[in-house]
């Protein structure tokens, strides 16, 4: 099965593009998201392809004024994994590894937006996430990701906003993860479902941090990485890596902070305050109907609506966000002031935060 990808020296396998491998969950993912400097506007949006389901499906959603604004599309692959546009949402590289545009066209919800993401520095390499449920695959992904500045413009009922200074970050993973329908056949013996989450890409003046952590339920990183960015672009590893947060009541969601590690010149502290609140379901992490990789004909969009400022944060559905926050960054030689999200999904024990069940709240 021959498609446009094998006109490009990039086959890995003796065998065409459309094939990758022979898991069915294998996927590849562009994901954005970007903060104006006050904070009143934030974007996130993402895009999926499903070779082994032949689908593939797009979202942008926005908030602004306690509301959250989304369109989610899809559309059968066809196969065709060079083409990235979804109804009306599109990705285009026009620089590798630096920079990329990112396309709402006119729709049903009142949101329109050309934007130009440019990398700040060359992408970090995430370590690659490997998990295991015994004998079966639950994730095996690499991970690349971006902080970057964007140009261009968001429209919102007719009114646009000019982006020009915006921050945010961009990803790109792929490999294998749950997608699509869910398995006729989970493991067995059965086991408390368990998945601890966080991720911190942030912005400062003269310096970028990477800060990400998956625990097991005893509070053990099976995949821990902090990352700080100087003025010349190279990145620098950190150790003794930890992070401490302080909890919403009736949530799994962080109300403060605080990431810490060591380098060579000494300890790097971040603190981070929580602000406004993205909800994932909003570019189809564990929507309800629409989640990655479903099928929904050979096209369809919709577009929906969410009050952040009634939406019960203590809720399955809603407990995947991204926190915009502020961030102090101390440094041994002074400190700095900076922007990011906070992303989080907590489900199951957890035990440095008091968490035993499946979704016992704070």
């Amino acid at each position: 099965m021959l498609t446009k990808a094998d006109d490009f020296p990039i086959h890995q396998r003796a065998e065409p593009i459309a094939f990758a491998g022979t898991d069915r969950n294998f996927y590849d993912r562009y994901f954005f998201n970007g903060y104006s400097a006050d904070g009143r506007l934030f974007f996130a949006a993402a895009m999926g392809i499903y070779p082994h389901l032949n689908v593939t499906d797009a979202a942008f959603s926005l908030v602004h004024g306690g509301k959250q604004r989304s369109v989610l599309a899809s559309r059968l692959l066809g196969f065709e994994r060079m083409d990235t546009q979804v109804a009306p949402i599109s990705v285009t590289v026009e620089e590798p590894l630096q920079r990329l545009r990112l396309t709402l066209a006119p729709n049903d919800s009142g949101i329109e937006a050309e934007l130009v993401f440019d990398g700040r520095a060359f992408p970090i390499e995430e370590p690659r996430f490997t998990r295991r449920i015994g004998t079966r695959t639950l994730m095996d992904v690499t991970r690349m990701t971006q902080n970057g500045r964007y140009t261009g413009w968001i429209s919102l009922d007719g009114q646009r906003h000019d982006v020009a200074g915006m921050l945010g970050t961009r990803d790109r993973s792929w490999g294998v993860r749950p997608i699509g329908a869910a398995d006729p056949q989970p493991p067995v013996p059965m086991a408390m479902p368990q998945f601890y989450w966080l991720w911190a890409p942030l912005n400062f003046p003269t310096h970028q941090l990477y800060f990400h952590t998956n625990d097991d339920g005893d509070g053990q990183p099976w995949n821990r990485s902090m990352l700080l960015i100087g003025p010349d672009g190279t990145p620098r590893k950190l150790w003794d890596v930890r992070s401490k947060l302080s909890f919403k009541p009736g949530t799994r969601h962080a109300s403060a902070a605080t990431i810490e590690g060591t380098g060579t010149d000494g300890p790097v502290k971040v603190e981070l305050t929580v602000h406004d609140t993205f909800f994932m379901q909003g570019i189809g992490y564990g929507h309800p109907t629409r989640a990655h990789g479903t099928f929904h004909g050979e096209h369809s969009v919709v577009t929906e609506t969410i009050d952040t400022a009634t939406a019960d944060e203590g809720t399955i559905p809603l407990n995947h966000i991204q926190a915009l926050v502020t961030a102090k960054l101390t440094l041994p030689g002074g400190q700095e002031d900076g922007r990011g999200v906070l992303e989080q999904l907590i489900i199951g024990p957890h035990a440095p935060s008091g968490f035993t069940g499946i979704f016992d709240l704070a």
